[in-house]
């Protein structure tokens, strides 16, 4: 018998490593929800009915233990479990994931009720699913990508839909603010109603129900159900009780071990050179690199992912809106910056260039360049002497 691991967690990064790891070892992986492990990334096309959620299905890393963990006893190296005896662990990884943050909004205090929902699990979408009906009134509340998506798939629906963001703009992380009028003009033409600088400061109740939602200038908003997409942090709470070091995430090395060697920490949770990415990309490596070095014992570590964000958003019937951003797209003090806007063909592209080198963008509408950039930002080496940054946003790239 090979070493025991028990993985907690069977998302993204907990079932690729089950798969990688089912011949060599004795793996168990531990689940808490009730569904084989899916693809939150298709969560938004199955709400809005574009795919069933068979689709959203990963590959199959085996049997899944689907119960809660209580409780981690590093000295006797167990895992407590809810509904069954401890399990014993050579080694163990964590790969717990992220939770939805929920606002601490009046009218929320005593938990969420029926109509108001979070998305972020399946049992979130299948539950929105059931809730969102023909003109229905619906607040999404939160505007990065989460609220972005669920707004449209409500839409698309056939709902009527606001969205309320407290920022400046949409999708502050990923796109500056020409970037997110793009997509605010996107969803407006799908009768998306967007509300930037605006906070939401109460759930309205009655009768058990939530009502309608009031922001902090006095507005009122009636809605027959709430969304809250208000961002995700890393699930960290059996690191903490367990006496882990955790910063933003679960701290963990090169060889994505904690504070404590016999355990590991992948996905949403783990926080890496201090760094919690919240993709699906460094996830599925850090769980390579990990299969990688349980499997060898050496030699195999992770340096941290220099991945591209890609994304449509479109629904049926309308034309798409194409979405990549890599790197780092804020602009410091010497940088060398190309804008072009076409707003007939609603497209955007921004690159940033800092010591020679490329280091972050943004493209909206037409990705022909995209493939282009991605290599030269990912090769990381000075640009060569006679590449333009016009050049840079042409579909070849120029080089």
């Amino acid at each position: 018998m090979g070493q025991r691991i028990v993985v907690i967690g069977a998302g993204t990064a907990g079932a690729r490593l089950g798969l990688r790891l089912e011949s060599d070892a004795d793996v168990t992986l531990v689940g808490a929800e009730p569904h084989a492990p899916y693809n939150r990334v298709l969560l938004a096309d199955v709400l809005a009915g574009r795919y069933p959620a068979e689709v959203t299905k990963l590959p199959d890393p085996g049997p899944v233990l689907r119960d809660r963990v209580v409780r981690i006893d590093r000295a006797a190296r167990q895992v407590h479990l809810a509904d069954a005896e401890p399990l014993p662990y050579d080694s163990l990884v964590l790969a717990t994931g992220s939770n939805p943050v929920l606002p601490a909004l009046r009218g929320l205090a005593q938990g969420l009720p029926e109509n108001v929902h979070a998305f972020r699990t399946m049992d979130d979408c299948l539950a929105l699913d059931g809730a969102v009906r023909e003109g229905a009134r619906a607040v999404v509340i939160g505007g990065g990508l989460l609220g972005v998506l669920c707004a449209q798939a409500l839409a698309e629906r056939g709902a009527q839909v606001v969205l309320a963001q407290q920022g400046e703009h949409l999708m502050e992380r990923q796109l500056d603010s020409e970037a997110a009028e793009l997509v605010r003009e996107h969803l407006k033409l799908r009768g998306v109603e967007v509300h930037t600088e605006c906070r939401v400061r109460e759930v309205r109740m009655q009768g058990g129900r939530a009502v309608g939602v009031a922001l902090a200038d006095g507005y009122a908003l009636g809605a027959d159900l709430i969304v809250l997409a208000c961002g995700v942090r890393p699930s960290t709470q059996l690191a903490r009780e367990a006496g882990l070091e955790v910063r933003g995430g679960i701290v963990v090395d090169d060889e994505l071990r904690t504070s404590d060697p016999a355990i590991h920490a992948i996905g949403d949770c783990a926080e890496h050179r201090g760094r919690t990415y919240g993709l699906a990309t460094p996830a599925l490596e850090q769980a390579d690199a990990l299969a990688d070095f349980l499997q060898q014992g050496k030699g195999s570590t992770y340096e941290g992912t220099r991945s591209l964000t890609r994304l449509t958003l479109s629904d049926a019937g309308q034309l798409p809106l194409d979405l990549a951003t890599f790197g780092d797209p804020s602009i410091r003090e010497g940088d060398d910056v190309i804008r072009l806007t076409d707003a007939t063909r609603r497209t955007y592209r921004k690159v940033v260039v800092r010591d020679d080198r490329l280091v972050g963008g943004v493209l909206l509408g037409e990705l022909g360049a995209v493939g282009a950039l991605a290599e030269a930002w990912d090769a990381a080496e000075p640009l060569p002497q006679d590449a333009s940054l016009h050049h840079l946003l042409t579909h070849d790239g120029g080089f």
